[in-house]
């Protein structure tokens, strides 16, 4: 795997931190493993990131000219080591329907003659850099205006405006890319009437041009970046730039969004900017050099790994090396149940905070007043012959491995994988720390922390787990830089997992 792209500066290090979890989200559809997700990413980051300092995209260094903004390049670059794997021999680690598309004409388009590549790949890199980025953040990332403001240094008062504008510079140049690619004379006579319709919202498509677009792709890639009313410009950006995977991504980036910024939070607070006491605790992480760090240390962000019913793939196919959890060489992986002996819920029972221990026969607790102590015989009364023999507890219907996947000086990233036996319609997942770390930012879950005690509820869309099925989520925390240990008393609905 190679070593990750050291931030040349702070701004470099914002950047990264904005890029990976988009590269690694799609790295992780390209695949049929979280390990080679993980490795495919990192391969690609390293890749893309260089080709974007050569190039000077946004704050990177290097001679000037039109390319993509940097999180498109780095996508493209995801699909190219992809490409470079199957031909390479390690293609039974991608998915099989991407490898079947690699070696099919449509990836072919991706890079033959410029002419001949995807219209909405042509008219974004018309665009100058800071207005490609504009569109694709706001279209395809699905993030707030104002938050889009913030990354780009725009005015909030007017991105709304400056969106408005791309969009139409952005058909100006699809259209224009339609009339210079080679067409035959039935696409060449639609051209016209093409342009027309789709420039009113409410015109309607004649039948004759309609059966057209059903049979000829480019034609229909055009109409999609030229008809910028009714919500089909996001899908058109996606498939047109990255090709292969690109609604799954693209599905995948708002659910990500909704995750990070806390979906149903008010308007009110998006549009400040900031979550309030209260409100869902999902945070964007704005330390520059905690993010940065991030990347340095091989983070395999969560949110890429969420389960996807029906809008990616089923990871069905994966060698030895996928079956095991991603870890960093210095990582620590821990299973609830073998922490050591002096954290207070070592036993596996639940704390108070999540769940009531089941009760002794006995009024007194067994484990810490047993018969035949000085507390147990000072009121003078004799100790009982015989006793009811303890219930043996239940056994957990649930299993926990926390992954360290990496930390750095003040920080690190960790992922949660529960196993349950039983089906969940919801699922709330908690755990307390014994060194001071705070959870930061979490995906595929929202995440409350009081002291030491920290709390992960499920999202909408992967709230239910079938029965023997498992949950994964990750997150990023801080540490004093003098212990990390890893967390006990996991519970899973208040109840206590081994």
């Amino acid at each position: 795997m190679p070593d990750l792209p050291t931030p040349q500066d702070a701004a470099e290090a914002a950047l990264f931190t904005e890029c990976w979890d988009a590269v690694l989200s799609y790295a992780d559809l390209c695949t049929s493993g979280a390990a080679s997700a993980t490795e495919l990413a990192s391969e690609a980051f390293a890749l893309g990131i260089q080709e974007a300092r050569s190039a000077g995209s946004g704050p990177m260094r290097g001679p000037t000219r039109r390319v993509l903004p940097v999180i498109p390049l780095l996508l493209t670059a995801v699909r190219t080591t992809a490409a470079e794997w199957e031909f390479a021999g390690r293609g039974h680690r991608l998915d099989p329907d991407l490898r079947l598309w690699l070696n099919s004409e449509k990836a072919a388009r991706y890079h033959g003659m410029p002419l001949q590549r995807p219209i909405a790949l042509r008219g974004l890199r018309d665009l100058q850099e800071p207005d490609a980025a504009l569109l694709w953040l706001a279209e395809v990332e699905a993030l707030p205006l104002t938050v889009v403001a913030r990354r780009l240094g725009l005015d909030p008062a007017i991105v709304s405006g400056e969106l408005a504008q791309v969009r139409g510079l952005f058909r100006d140049r699809c259209h224009r890319s339609h009339l210079d690619t080679p067409m035959d004379a039935e696409c060449r006579s639609y051209a016209r009437l093409l342009d027309a319709v789709t420039r009113s919202p409410s015109a309607d498509t004649p039948e004759d041009l309609s059966r057209h677009l059903a049979t000829c792709v480019q034609c229909a890639e055009a109409a999609a970046c030229l008809r910028l009313q009714g919500g089909g410009l996001p899908s058109a950006l996606a498939s047109g730039v990255i090709g292969w995977g690109g609604l799954a991504y693209l599905e995948r980036r708002r659910r990500a969004a909704e995750v990070r910024l806390g979906a149903g939070r008010p308007v009110a607070e998006l549009e400040a900017g900031e979550p309030k006491e209260g409100a869902s605790k999902a945070r964007l992480v704005r330390n520059g050099l905690l993010v940065a760090a991030v990347i340095l240390s091989f983070v395999a962000l969560g949110v890429s790994m969420m389960p996807m019913g029906g809008s990616g793939h089923e990871n069905t196919a994966s060698d030895d090396a996928d079956s095991q959890p991603v870890i960093d060489p210095g990582s620590t992986v821990a299973s609830v149940g073998t922490h050591p002996s002096t954290t207070p819920s070592a036993s596996g029972r639940p704390t108070a905070s999540d769940s009531t221990a089941t009760a002794a026969p006995s009024d007194k607790n067994p484990d810490t007043e047993p018969q035949g102590t000085a507390s147990a015989t000072a009121s003078g009364a004799p100790a009982p012959t015989t006793s009811a023999p303890a219930q043996p507890p239940a056994a957990a219907s649930c299993d926990v491995t926390y992954d360290l996947v990496g930390q750095w000086n003040d920080g690190f990233q960790a992922t949660v994988t529960v196993s349950t036996t039983k089906a969940l319609d919801n699922w709330r997942v908690a755990w307390s720390y014994r060194d001071g770390q705070q959870v930061t930012q979490m995906w595929d879950a929202s995440v409350a922390q009081d002291g030491s005690r920290v709390t992960a509820t499920a999202a909408d869309y992967n709230k239910n787990v079938a029965a023997n099925g498992s949950l994964t989520f990750g997150f990023l925390g801080t540490w004093n830089n003098s212990k990390n240990s890893a967390p006990s008393g996991f519970t899973l609905n208040g109840a206590a997992c081994d």
